[in-house]
C-alpha cells in the first residue's frame, strides 16, 4: 500500500512541489497577506496600528501626488513597454537571421539583463549628471547645443531619462525571449510562403506575427509587470524628483511607509497597484487562451 501511494505520479508531484509552496508561502503569501492587511491600518513604524477600514484608501485616491504618481506609472509603463516591444521584436528578426558572430551578438544582448540595477542606474546617472554628462559633452562638441543639458532636473526631461534607461535594460528580455518563439517557427512555412510570391513584409504579417502572438502575450505581460512594479531604477536614479516628476507607485508607496514611517498609507499604496497587475495578467490568460485555439483546442 505505501509502495502504490508513492508511485502515484499526483502524490510525486505534490511531494515535489511542497518545498516550493512552502516558500512561496512564507515569502510571498505572508508578506502579501500582511502589506494588505496593514493597508486598512492606521500602523506606524513603532507602533501597531488599529482598523481604519477604507480611510487610507479614500484619502490617498483624493491625494495630488499618489494622482500624480499613478500618472507617472502608467505614462512609464506604457511607453517603456512598447518601445521595448517594438525593439525586442526588431532585434529578435536580426538575430534569427544567419550572419557571422550570432552567438557572440545573442551573448552581447543580454548584458543589460544581467547587469544589477543598481548598478545600471549608477551608470546612468552619469550619464546625465548636469555637469559631467558625456551625452551633453559630446552634444556640445558637435556643435549640437551649446549648454549642457540637465536631464534629471527637468520634471519631463527626467520622466523620458528614466524611460530610456528603462529600455535599455528591458530590451534583451524582450528580444531573446521573442528570439526562442521564433525559434520554433518551422522554415518550411517560410519556403512555402516564398514559393506562393509573399514579399517579407506578407511572410512576418501573415506568419510570423499570428505564431508569436501567444509568446508576445506572455512576454509584454512580464515586461509590463517588471516595469510597472519598478522600484530600484528610479529610487537609485532620481528619488522621485524632480518635483515628484519620476515618483511611481511603488517608490511613493515606499518613501510613505519607511522614510515617512506611515506603514498604514505605504501598504494601502502598494495595494491599490494590485488592480493594474491583475488586468496584465489576464492580458496574458488571454494570449495564452489564443495559443489553444491556434494549436487546434477549446477556445
Amino acid at each position: 500500500m505505501l509502495s502504490r501511494f508513492f508511485n502515484n505520479r499526483n502524490t510525486l508531484g505534490l511531494m515535489f512541489m511542497l518545498p516550493t509552496a512552502a516558500l512561496l508561502l512564507v515569502f510571498l503569501t505572508y508578506p502579501l497577506g500582511l502589506g494588505t492587511w496593514l493597508g486598512f491600518t492606521d500602523a506606524k513604524i513603532g507602533r501597531p496600528g488599529v482598523w481604519v477600514g477604507l480611510s487610507n484608501f479614500i484619502y490617498l485616491a483624493g491625494d495630488d501626488l499618489t494622482q500624480l504618481a499613478l500618472f507617472n506609472t502608467i505614462f512609464y509603463t506604457t511607453v517603456a513597454s512598447i518601445f521595448k516591444f517594438v525593439l525586442g521584436l526588431w532585434l529578435a528578426l536580426l538575430l534569427n537571421r544567419n550572419m557571422p558572430f550570432k552567438t557572440f551578438f545573442r551573448a552581447v544582448v543580454l548584458l543589460p539583463w544581467i547587469v544589477p540595477t543598481a548598478l545600471s542606474a549608477l551608470a546612468f546617472w552619469w550619464l546625465y549628471d548636469a555637469q559631467f554628462s558625456i551625452i551633453s559633452w559630446a552634444l556640445v562638441k558637435m556643435g549640437v547645443i551649446d549648454r549642457y543639458i540637465d536631464f534629471l532636473g527637468d520634471p519631463w526631461l527626467a520622466r523620458f531619462s528614466t524611460i530610456a534607461a528603462n529600455v535599455w535594460r528591458g530590451i534583451p528580455f524582450v528580444a531573446i525571449s521573442l528570439l526562442a518563439g521564433l525559434q520554433t517557427i518551422s522554415p518550411s512555412l517560410y519556403e512555402a510562403a516564398s514559393i506562393d510570391g509573399a514579399t517579407p513584409w506578407q511572410q512576418f504579417r501573415f506568419i510570423t506575427l499570428p505564431l508569436l502572438t501567444p509568446i508576445i502575450a506572455v512576454v509584454m505581460t512580464f515586461s509590463v509587470l517588471f516595469t510597472f512594479t519598478d522600484f530600484q531604477l528610479i529610487y537609485v536614479l532620481t528619488r522621485g524628483g524632480p518635483l515628484n516628476a519620476t515618483h511611481l507607485m511603488a517608490t511613493l508607496s515606499f518613501q510613505r511607509a519607511i522614510p515617512g514611517g506611515s506603514l498604514g498609507e505605504g501598504a494601502a499604496l502598494a495595494t491599490m497597484m494590485v488592480p493594474f497587475l491583475l488586468a496584465s495578467i489576464m492580458f496574458s490568460y488571454f494570449g495564452l487562451q489564443r495559443r489553444g485555439w491556434q494549436q487546434g483546442g477549446d477556445k
